[in-house]
């Protein structure tokens, strides 16, 4: 496991933290475990949360269970795999699949269609994951109501094809005890964002057929890297992290264009912004964006010279370190890397808003095509709304686009017969609400981020709303064609969607920003009408 610095003021900043931190005796300290080093406000909270720092040893005491698991799922022919988990709880599991190359399909969203595209494959093949470390995930709550009437009317028995993977003592256990379900449980010192080496990431991983004692072998190899005060990895990264933002470069660009490890960025992003953005600071990790060589950016690369660092390492060891650099840049920050004291508010949001008999959605303030805007908005068409947004983002700032829609519909784009794979590809991206990013990205010069919702709730959502307020936001919902009903509960998942895009908006209002809905009341049609405004704008 390697970290290089490729550019000479990185190299400058992060030496000069780096002396400090060996100063104040910080790599052993760490290492060891002390939950003194955040102060005493976060001394509490550190105390339950460096578990982390074990698990490529203590996490093998898995292995034979995760072993029977695997080889009975095989043994029935359930070779369909799904995991239902929010952020830490699907986040690592579907990297460390992506990379192995084998299936998993992940439930990380509220989008009725995209569960039930998810709930019509092949069924009589499918275990399902349900992953939650609080065990009173709403989210995930949803998903084992509606996989436990499906499995029943389809007379499977849920306890033969429903494995639970939560803390001890939570709700989730109570359940599981009650209805019979298989339970791995986590180590409760463990932060969920902090678990990809844990139950959360290896009970999803080995039932698809990842090989999780090799990703905990390429861990542990770098483990006795981490008490060093030379060549180690984590501390590198960490100063490098900590000593750019201290310096005014607090936009991180994750570039993994030639790495192996497929998805990795997606799990960083959550890992850093959920850590460190709070208290008014933080560091933004942007994904998928091409640099603007700004004053106040950071590129680290992954496996490529592309960056002002470079980032080496299996996955295993890739996982450990960047947690051990995030833990470093929060300490350089004066931050509690382990606490997150904004996500709950969007919660609270949104199951206020679920008790009311309606949503309150208000009044458009002017309605483009398909498109419904709503906030407060001086344009009166999308390109001009578009110009607008971009105009207001301070020159430290970002624009955040949240799409509450299925993030798997794109691929559902009708393809010209005969296209080869760049026409099919352009089909594609020109019905990816992402692409949106890219086209608005083109005209400025301030980062644009693009987030799932509600995945992004319980990743950067923390930033958006702990972090520096400089952000801009655009959200996205639409209409829903076809609901899910969640058993047991007054609501649908395609009520409780809009709630929590509604609950998360008020929480951006209440501090400032501009913030902006568009609704799509067609939602193919709306996506194209979309993309063609913001190349018009």
């Amino acid at each position: 496991m390697e970290v290089s610095y490729r550019e000479e003021g990185v190299a400058s900043a992060a030496s000069s933290v780096a002396g400090r931190l060996v100063a104040d005796g910080v790599p052993a300290r760490l290492a060891g475990g002390d939950p003194t080093l955040w102060g005493e406000d976060a001394e509490a909270e550190a105390a339950v949360r460096l578990g982390w720092l074990t698990l490529p040893r203590s996490s093998r005491e898995l292995l034979p269970e995760l072993g029977n698991l695997a080889d009975k799922a095989r043994a029935e022919g359930l070779t369909n795999v799904v995991v239902a988990g929010m952020g830490g709880s699907s986040l690592a599991a579907e990297v460390i699949c992506n990379t192995a190359d084998v299936p998993l399909t992940v439930l990380d969203t509220s989008d009725p269609a995209q569960v039930r595209r998810a709930l019509t494959d092949r069924l009589d093949a499918t275990v399902v994951v349900v992953a939650s470390k609080s065990g009173s995930t709403i989210e995930t709550d949803c998903h084992l109501r509606i996989y436990e009437r499906l499995f029943a009317e389809a007379g499977l028995d849920p306890a033969e094809r429903i494995v639970v993977v939560t803390d001890p003592g939570s709700p989730l256990e109570q359940l599981a005890i009650d209805d019979g379900y298989q339970t791995v449980l986590s180590m409760p010192d463990v932060g969920g964002r902090y678990s990809a080496l844990s139950a959360f990431g290896l009970v999803p991983a080995a039932l698809a057929g990842a090989d999780v004692e090799r990703l905990l072998d390429d861990a542990e190899a770098v483990l006795p890297l981490l008490s060093r005060e030379r060549g180690n990895p984590g501390l590198d990264l960490g100063a490098a992290l900590g000593g750019a933002a201290l310096g005014g470069r607090d936009k991180l660009l994750l570039e993994d264009q030639l790495s192996p490890l497929v998805g990795l960025p997606d799990w960083i992003e959550q890992l850093v912004a959920e850590s460190t953005g709070k208290q008014g600071r933080g560091i933004l990790p942007v994904v998928g964006a091409d640099p603007n060589n700004t004053s106040d950016e950071l590129v680290v690369a992954i496996a490529s010279d592309d960056g002002d660092v470079r980032v080496d390492g299996p996955l295993g060891a890739q996982f450990l370190v960047w947690e051990y650099a995030v833990a470093v840049a929060g300490l350089l920050l004066e931050i509690d890397p382990f606490d997150q004291p904004n996500v709950a508010e969007s919660k609270e949001n949104t199951a206020a808003l679920l008790a009311l008999p309606d949503l309150p959605t208000g009044a458009p303030a002017f309605v483009d095509g398909p498109v419904e805007v709503y906030g407060a908005a001086t344009a009166t068409d999308l390109p001009g709304l578009f110009d607008e947004l971009l105009r207001a983002i301070p020159a430290d700032g970002y624009l955040s686009i949240m799409a509450y829609l299925d993030r798997l519909a794109a691929f559902d784009a009708p393809v010209p017969d005969g296209a080869d794979f760049e026409q099919m590809t352009d089909a594609w991206m020109m019905a990816d609400p992402a692409t949106l990013r890219a086209l608005l990205a083109l005209r400025t010069d301030r980062p644009v981020t693009f987030g799932w919702g509600p995945r992004f709730l319980h990743s950067t959502g923390q930033y958006h709303k702990g972090g520096p307020q400089n952000g801009v936001f655009l959200q996205i919902t639409g209409a829903v064609a076809e609901d899910v009903a969640v058993p047991g509960r007054p609501y649908t998942l395609g009520r409780l969607q809009l709630a929590q895009a509604l609950g998360d908006l008020g929480a951006l209002e209440t501090r400032g920003r501009p913030a902006v809905r568009l609704h799509l009341t067609d939602r193919a049609a709306g996506v194209a009408h979309l993309l063609t405004a913001a190349q018009e704008a």
